[in-house]
């Protein structure tokens, strides 16, 4: 069997063609129809040669994890459909074309899902242990559909367009997955089924983004606030960038939050309500000490702003600086800033 090197200019203008239609299904907010839903949990199980499951329907991630956690479920299937319905089955594909092929399509494709709902997961096990007290120990549980389209569009367009040849009983059961499914949690017995999210909200760079109110939305009221791609917490999320105040930047611990909130807020409103002055330049640093009465001891900024994406940083710094050097020298634990060999 000879492979396939080269793709004619008809089937390379089909590529876009093969990305949206998968992203469109990646990124579905529509309620998923419960009885295909089962019917391709149903066709999964089967393909990796497993007995049918009792099929439970959860309206978001989280409940899906409570019930794993109450019910004490294990060992999970995930890994085997993913190696047996993806990645196994991809591989028998690929075969069938040349490396520099496989790459100039994937590199095109790779776009469908937004990466930015990754972090999804790891949000979900951290609110757990909080809201539950205990360790959940749940690494990727998850099969997620969503995740997995990227896989099917350049699958779909291998086989379809180039005419590779292929498993019908996997390739049937994956598309069913990912068409009819939003994130599964299959176990040997039991397979939990989450609907889709009512609502997803990117910004124009398709990051996660909303102002003022939930990027991902889900029946049951789970929500996800996102700036920029930026997680946010509930207590600023909730709220427009435009009623952010001022003063939540100095008791905000997280760097990157607070870089959102000197980006949400604007550095110049900060400087005015914080009453904020300059004391001292250096190169891109500032300092900065803010006259408002906010806390007992003065307040000392160094404002950093990166060269290469124009962001502005700000973090606290003990009250007895006296220059931008200084300071910047006991934010780097007394390295001298002549020293650095790249400034970050």
């Amino acid at each position: 069997m000879s492979l396939i090197e080269n793709l004619t200019p008809e089937q390379e203008a089909l590529i876009p063609v093969y990305r949206e239609r998968w992203r469109a299904i990646a990124l579905s907010t529509e309620r998923i129809d419960r009885e295909k839903a089962a019917k391709a949990v149903k066709a999964g199980y089967i393909a990796i040669r497993k007995q049918e499951p009792e099929i439970i329907f959860c309206d978001s991630p989280y409940a899906g994890l409570r019930i794993i956690i109450q019910k004490q479920l294990k060992p999970r299937l995930n890994t085997e459909l993913f190696n047996q319905l993806l990645y196994e089955f991809a591989n028998e594909v690929r075969e069938q074309l040349a490396y520099q092929l496989q790459s100039q399509v994937t590199s095109q494709i790779l776009t469908v899902v937004p990466p930015d709902l990754n972090i999804l997961e790891d949000i979900l096990r951290v609110e757990l242990k909080i809201q539950l007290q205990q360790e959940t120990n749940l690494r990727s549980p998850w099969f997620k559909a969503q995740l997995y389209s990227s896989a099917c569009s350049w699958l779909d367009f291998y086989i379809s367009v180039l005419n590779c040849s292929y498993n019908q009983i996997k390739w049937q059961a994956l598309q069913l997955l990912v068409n009819y499914c939003s994130w599964i949690l299959p176990y040997e017995k039991i397979c939990i089924v989450c609907d889709r999210p009512l609502h997803l909200r990117f910004d124009n760079e398709n990051r996660l983004h909303a102002e003022g109110e939930s990027a991902i939305e889900f029946t049951d009221g789970y929500s996800l606030y996102s700036y920029h791609g930026v997680n946010l917490p509930e207590k600023y999320g909730k709220v427009h960038p435009q009623q952010w105040q001022a003063n939540w930047f100095l008791t905000e611990h997280n760097a990157e939050l607070r870089r959102v909130l000197i980006q949400g807020i604007g550095y110049a409103r900060i400087c005015q309500e914080l009453q904020a002055i300059e004391l001292d330049n250096w190169q891109e640093y500032t300092l900065l000490k803010i006259n408002a009465d906010v806390d007992e001891e003065p307040i000392y900024l160094l404002k950093m702003t990166c060269p290469s994406t124009g962001f502005i940083h700000a973090l606290r710094v003990p009250p007895n600086m006296n220059s931008a050097r200084e300071a910047i020298c006991w934010v780097n634990w007394g390295v001298d800033s002549e020293e650095f060999g790249v400034q970050t």
